[in-house]
C-alpha cells in the first residue's frame, strides 16, 4: 500500500505509536454531499499504522452542515472498539488557548501527550489542506469569523495544541475550489499521497501538486515567517516520486 511505503520513506512513526498513547486524527468533512473528504482506504491505512496505540479518535466539530457525529459516519466502516468518532464541540474536558487574541476552549484530546494527525484532501485554490483542516478544531459554529485572518488563526491553532505530529494529504482525487452547498465538487483522479512529519513541508508539496504557489496559501506564509517548517520546495526532500513527473 502506498501509505505504508510513504511511512517507510520518512523513517516510520515508531515514536508516535506508543502502547499507552492516544491518537487524534483530525479528518476533514465539511459537507458530506460534496464528497471532498478523505477516502475510506486512506483513513483505514492511517488508523492501521498506529498498531500499538490503545485508542484512536476520528475527530470533527459541529458546523452549519450538521453535527460532527453525523458527518463522521462517512467513515463508519472504520470504527471499532479501538477506533471511535469524537465530537470536538461537546467535550467537557477542555484546555484554553489564544487564537488571534481570542480565548478558545479546545478539546483536551488535541493537546500533548496525545498524537495529532491532520488528514485531508488535495484541492485547488488558496485554502490549502493540512492547516485549513485545523479550522475544525474550533468547537463553536462561528468559524467564519477567522476567514479574514485565516493564516494567522490556523497557525495559532497549530502552535496552541503543540503542533501537528503527522500530516497526510489524500490525493486520490484533486478537487476544484468552487463549492456549492449539497453538490459534489469537481474532481480528477490522481492517486497521490503526501505524508510527512513537517506539516509546512507537506502543505507546500501539496499546494504545488494542486497547481498553486505555496506562499499564496495563507498558513504556509505565516508558518514560514514564524520558522515553523520548511516552505522552500528546493529545500524539501521529496521521496518516492519525482516532483517534475508528478506536476
Amino acid at each position: 500500500m502506498a501509505y505504508r511505503r510513504a511511512l517507510d520513506l520518512i523513517g516510520g512513526i515508531d515514536d508516535l505509536n506508543a502502547e499507552d498513547g492516544e491518537v487524534t486524527i483530525k479528518v476533514g468533512v465539511y459537507d458530506p454531499r460534496n464528497l471532498n473528504y478523505p477516502t475510506v482506504p486512506v483513513v483505514r491505512a492511517v488508523v492501521n499504522s498506529f498498531t500499538r496505540s490503545h485508542r484512536i479518535l476520528l475527530a470533527e466539530s459541529d458546523n452549519h452542515m450538521g453535527k460532527a457525529l453525523e458527518r463522521l459516519q462517512v467513515w463508519r466502516e472504520v470504527f471499532s472498539d479501538r477506533v471511535v468518532p469524537l465530537d470536538l464541540s461537546h467535550d467537557p474536558d477542555v484546555c484554553e488557548a489564544l487564537v488571534c487574541g481570542e480565548k478558545i476552549r479546545f478539546s483536551h484530546v488535541l493537546f500533548k501527550p496525545n498524537i495529532l494527525v491532520s488528514l485531508h484532501v488535495l484541492r485547488r485554490g488558496t485554502a490549502g489542506s493540512v492547516f485549513k483542516n485545523l479550522l475544525g478544531l474550533v468547537p463553536d459554529m462561528r468559524k467564519e469569523r477567522f476567514h479574514d485572518k485565516l493564516g494567522i488563526a490556523l497557525v495559532d491553532m497549530a502552535e496552541a495544541v503543540g503542533g501537528v505530529d503527522l500530516a497526510v494529504i489524500d490525493g486520490t482525487y484533486v478537487y476544484g475550489s468552487e463549492w456549492r452547498e449539497g453538490e459534489p465538487l469537481n474532481r480528477e483522479r490522481r492517486d497521490l499521497l503526501v505524508v510527512g512529519r513537517d506539516p509546512v513541508a507537506v502543505e507546500t508539496v501539496g499546494s504545488i501538486l494542486a497547481g498553486e504557489e505555496p506562499l499564496s496559501i495563507p498558513p504556509i506564509a505565516v508558518a514560514k515567517d514564524r520558522r515553523l517548517g520548511e516552505a522552500d520546495i528546493n529545500r524539501i526532500e521529496v521521496l518516492g516520486e519525482s516532483m517534475e513527473n508528478l506536476k
